[in-house]
C-alpha cells in the first residue's frame, strides 16, 4: 500500500460540517426558547388549577395523593363541580384505556403524551418519592407540554411573535460586543509623543529583592 493511502485512511480524519439548520427548524428553536423565557418570568402559569386537565390521571399520580384530606377540600371547592366533574370523567376515561391497552404500561398518556413530541422514558413516568417531588415532576411535564405548543387553551402568538423573549439571542450579542469592545482603561504605555512611557507600579521601589 502507497504513503498516500496510508494518509488517507489515518485515524483522524477530517470531521463532516454539520448541516445547517432549516428556516423552519430555525423559527420552531426561537419559539421554544421564547416559551420557555416566558414561564421563567410567569411562574405562575404551573399553579392553575385547570392544568389538572392537562393530564388527571398523571396529576392524580403525581400530585393529588400526597394532598391532605384539607387541601382536597380546599382544591374542590376552587375548582368548582362541573370542572372536579370534568377531571374525574377524564380519569375514568383513562383508566378504562388503559385496561383494553397491551402493552402493560403503568399509567395511561393523554394525547399530548402520545403524540410522538415526548419520549417513551420522561422524568414524569418515575414514581414520585414524596410531594416535593411529585410537584417537581408535574412541572416538568406541563413545561415540556407548553414548549411543545401542547396547551389549546393558550394563545402562543403573543410570545412566538415577541422578541423580548429574545433573552438568549440577547445575552449572546452582548457578550459579542463586549468582546470586540477594548476596555476604557487599558494603557499600552504609549505617551503623547510616541514614545514608551516607563510606569512604576505603586508599592514598587525599583529595586529588585533577591
Amino acid at each position: 500500500m502507497s504513503q498516500n493511502d496510508d494518509s488517507s485512511h489515518g485515524p483522524f480524519e477530517r470531521p463532516m460540517p454539520r448541516e445547517p439548520k432549516s428556516p423552519t427548524r430555525t423559527v420552531q428553536i426561537q419559539a421554544q426558547n421564547r416559551r420557555r423565557e416566558y414561564l421563567a418570568r410567569n411562574p405562575s402559569y404551573f399553579d392553575g388549577l385547570e392544568k389538572e386537565l392537562a393530564d388527571p390521571v398523571l396529576y392524580e399520580r403525581l400530585m393529588r395523593r400526597f394532598h391532605s384530606a384539607a387541601e382536597r377540600e380546599a382544591e374542590g371547592k376552587a375548582k368548582g363541580y362541573g370542572r372536579t366533574l370534568e377531571a374525574a370523567l377524564q380519569r375514568g376515561e383513562s383508566k378504562l384505556a388503559h385496561l383494553h391497552q397491551e402493552n402493560g404500561h403503568n399509567t395511561a398518556k393523554s394525547d399530548y403524551r402520545e403524540s410522538g413530541d415526548v419520549g417513551l422514558d420522561q422524568p414524569w413516568d418515575q414514581p414520585a418519592k414524596d410531594k416535593e417531588h411529585g410537584q417537581q415532576l408535574w412541572h416538568a411535564f406541563l413545561e415540556d407540554r407548553f414548549v411543545h405548543g401542547h396547551d389549546d387553551e393558550f394563545e402562543y402568538s403573543l410570545i412566538d411573535n415577541n422578541d423580548e423573549y429574545d433573552t438568549m439571542s440577547r445575552t449572546d450579542a452582548e457578550d459579542a460586543w463586549f468582546d470586540d469592545e477594548e476596555p476604557s482603561w487599558v494603557d499600552d504605555g504609549q505617551t503623547s509623543d510616541g514614545g514608551k512611557e516607563e510606569r512604576m507600579l505603586e508599592g514598587q521601589t525599583g529595586i529588585q529583592d533577591f
